[in-house]
Parts: structure tokens; C-alpha cells; sequence
């Protein structure tokens, strides 16, 4: 558990992904809220982008993206029901060091009041990697904005108390993603 910080908010670096196989940069409702609010908090989107629900893209790039040394937090938005296609749980739970049991668990039972008994088929869930904190949410924007305003906004504010994710995250290692490239390369090679 981090401990609230009494000084002023700190800004964090965060990556938001939109995981659909139907939509388009134009049709990212969920993922415009989502950027349109983080920046609204005071924290710095360092990059976004749309990808079609395929486990091994979404595992690539937020593997990439827990290396960064420059990003604290992840969201992802979509392929978290249980459509034959949507497989975010699947491509992002093997990379988690943490599995953070409470956040899926709060989401639902926000969920109900809007939804009733069909939270059951959300598998939101978030978890630590390389003190990258990552949230996974479902596609739609008003379930983008009930996890945004009562789990995410606090917990990424570095003043919320008794605790928050900030402190945590904010201590990530020092790993030149060059040095990623440098060991895996960055392109394929023959």
C-alpha cells in the first residue's frame, strides 16, 4: 500500500490503449474520455493507440510499453467480456508481476447501478508489472467512466488518502528502453 503524499499532485506519464476489432480513431469515444479526463487530472499522456482484439498485439505492445521507463500507468479500454474475440485478460494477465484482486472486484459492484446483474460479464481487472500499474476497463464509455471517477482519479492522485498507486509507480527502475532495443532489437532482422 503507497501512502498519500501531502505535497502538491504529481503528474504521471500515462499510455492509453483501445483494444477493438468495430472502431475506429473517429468512433474511440471510451478512449477520448479517458485521455480528455487523465489530462483534465493533471497527468501527461505519452501515447495512445487503437488496436484490434488480438492477444498477441495488445501483449507486445503493453510489454513495451511496462519496459518504458517513462510510463507509470497503463489503460485499457475494451475486449474484457466474453465475445469469442475479446481477449485482453488473456494477452495482459501473463505479463502482471501483482494481480490488484480489488480493483475488478470494486468495479463491478459500482457497476450494478447501472447495469444490474450483467457486471458478472465484466472482466476488468488491474495489476502491477515493472511498477507500471495497468487497468483494464470494458469498451464502453460509460463503464470508461464510472472506473475513471470513483477507482482510477483517486487512486492516481498522489494526495488521495490513506493510500493511492502514485508513491508506487513514481519509483519505477531507471531501464533505457535503448537497451531493449539494443538486446531484442526494435525491427526484425534475417
Amino acid at each position: 500500500m503507497s501512502h498519500a503524499n501531502t505535497g502538491e499532485p504529481a503528474a504521471l506519464n500515462m499510455a492509453l490503449l483501445t483494444v477493438s476489432d468495430s472502431r475506429g480513431a473517429g468512433q474511440d469515444t471510451s478512449g477520448q474520455y479517458l485521455e480528455d479526463s487523465l489530462v483534465a487530472a493533471g497527468h501527461r499522456l505519452t501515447t495512445r493507440r487503437l488496436l484490434p482484439d488480438d492477444v498477441y498485439l495488445i501483449r507486445a505492445l503493453i510489454a513495451r510499453w511496462i519496459a518504458e521507463p517513462d510510463i507509470h500507468c497503463v489503460i485499457i479500454t475494451g475486449g474484457t467480456g466474453f465475445h469469442e474475440r475479446d481477449s485482453t485478460p488473456e494477452a495482459v494477465r501473463p505479463l502482471l508481476d501483482k494481480v490488484i484482486e480489488g480493483f475488478g472486484e470494486e468495479f463491478r459492484r459500482l457497476s450494478v447501478a447501472d447495469i444490474g446483474s450483467s457486471t458478472i460479464q465484466s472482466r476488468a481487472f488491474g495489476g502491477l508489472a515493472n511498477h507500471t500499474v495497468i487497468f483494464c476497463l470494458p469498451g464502453s464509455t460509460g463503464a470508461c467512466r464510472t472506473g475513471w471517477e470513483e477507482i482510477l482519479r483517486p487512486q492516481l492522485d498522489s494526495t488521495h488518502g490513506p493510500c493511492n498507486f502514485a508513491a508506487l509507480v513514481q519509483r519505477k527502475p531507471e531501464r533505457p528502453v535503448a537497451r531493449l532495443d539494443q538486446c531484442i532489437g526494435s525491427k526484425a532482422t534475417r
